[in-house]
């Protein structure tokens, strides 16, 4: 049954551009329509600017990068987008929307996990990643590699686009009730509150040896994206045991791989997003929101007991993070129908079932 208010399904993606809604400079690639979201492609140029910036309700994209751009790099072939720099990538896909229909952005989860600050543009914007009902334009890509330059490539797959119409987001007490029925984290007492569900911080380590996380390291090879099990962990990142503390002190502007005490589940008609940074929760920010799809640890595609990994930095000053401690909260949204394809099913999924994992660009 379809509801009228919701998320977008693949098979409703698909009709998008079937209709003309959804355009791109080239054929889809197989596996880019995801069961609630849409991988976004970067085109061939990326623009290296002087700054981040916003349009604002009277420009477009193109008006403020003829001032702001430093000089244009050519992606056909692979480029080297280096650590604090800002660039700009006109994406391969555009809009023509209906007016009922609105959309949001978010990085894709491999992209959060090298710590790659992206976000999407659109023209007379005056918010990042998110796009209005009726916009008809070209999408932008904001890129700033944070801790590891990174390679890149016209058709790289950064960031990801979800589809809604109507409201869709769960009321409190409707996550809770949802909870109750579906365990949507592997929690007895579920704190939930501000719109979502709860997620806290495990800090006594996994294995014997106790590994609680990792901490990127800095003056690093380059890292390409598109590229799977083609480093070595220990060249880029440092482990972090628990040493039985049950404690991490976060030191200022370091980058850090951590994970959920709860598994987390999104059953097959909703989908879920990682709210970004409460600063009642203290000197630190969980460093990029995030959606879980449809399936996303459902047991009936392989999934029981995948928990979330987390990106963490800490800001001006140190931050001591404690086990058990609360460090974001899952909000959850209707889908409009049920996908063709869950999460993990066939889909080439890379962290279903996961517990503390790197990125997929890393071996072991």
């Amino acid at each position: 049954m379809k509801r009228n208010a919701g998320i977008l399904a693949d098979r409703a993606i698909g009709a998008l551009f079937a209709d003309g809604r959804l355009k791109s400079e080239a054929a889809l690639d197989g596996d880019q329509i995801q069961p609630a979201s849409l991988d976004l492609r970067l085109g061939s140029k990326a623009l290296r600017v002087r700054a981040s910036f916003m349009p604002g309700p009277n420009h477009s994209v193109a008006d403020k990068l003829e001032r702001l751009t430093l000089h244009e790099i050519d992606l056909e072939h692979g480029a080297v987008l280096e650590t604090g720099c800002v660039y700009i990538v006109p994406l391969m896909e555009s809009l023509d929307l209906p007016a009922d229909l609105s959309a949001s952005t978010n990085p894709k989860s491999s992209t959060g996990r090298l710590d790659i600050f992206t976000r999407v543009m659109v023209d007379r914007a005056q918010e990042f990643d998110k796009i209005p009902a009726g916009y008809r334009g070209p999408l932008y890509l904001e890129i700033s590699p944070r801790t590891f330059p990174v390679i890149v490539r016209r058709g790289s797959r950064l960031s990801q686009i979800r589809f809604r119409t109507g409201h869709a987001l769960l009321t409190e007490a409707e996550v809770l009730a949802l909870h109750e029925a579906e365990m949507l984290v592997a929690s007895e007492r579920p704190n939930v509150s501000g719109g979502g569900i709860a997620l806290s911080i495990d800090l006594k380590g996994t294995g014997p040896d106790g590994l609680i996380g990792y901490r990127g390291k800095h003056h690093t090879s380059v890292i390409d994206v598109d590229r799977k099990a083609d480093h070595d962990v220990l060249d880029f990142w440092e482990p972090l045991y628990s040493r039985g503390r049950d404690e991490l002190i976060l030191d200022p502007d370091e980058f850090y791989i951590l994970v959920s005490r709860e598994a987390v589940h999104v059953p097959p008609l909703y989908a879920a997003e990682m709210t970004p940074y409460d600063p009642l929760v203290g000197e630190f920010r969980v460093h990029y929101a995030g959606f879980f799809d449809p399936g996303f640890g459902h047991a009936a595609v392989g999934g029981s007991g995948a928990r979330a990994v987390l990106e963490v930095r800490s800001h001006e000053v140190p931050f001591i993070l404690e086990h058990g401690q609360i460090v974001g909260r899952l909000v959850y949204e209707h889908m409009q129908e049920r996908p063709d394809a869950l999460y993990g099913s066939g889909l080439g999924s890379n962290y279903q079932a996961q517990g503390l994992k790197l990125s997929k660009h890393f071996r072991g």
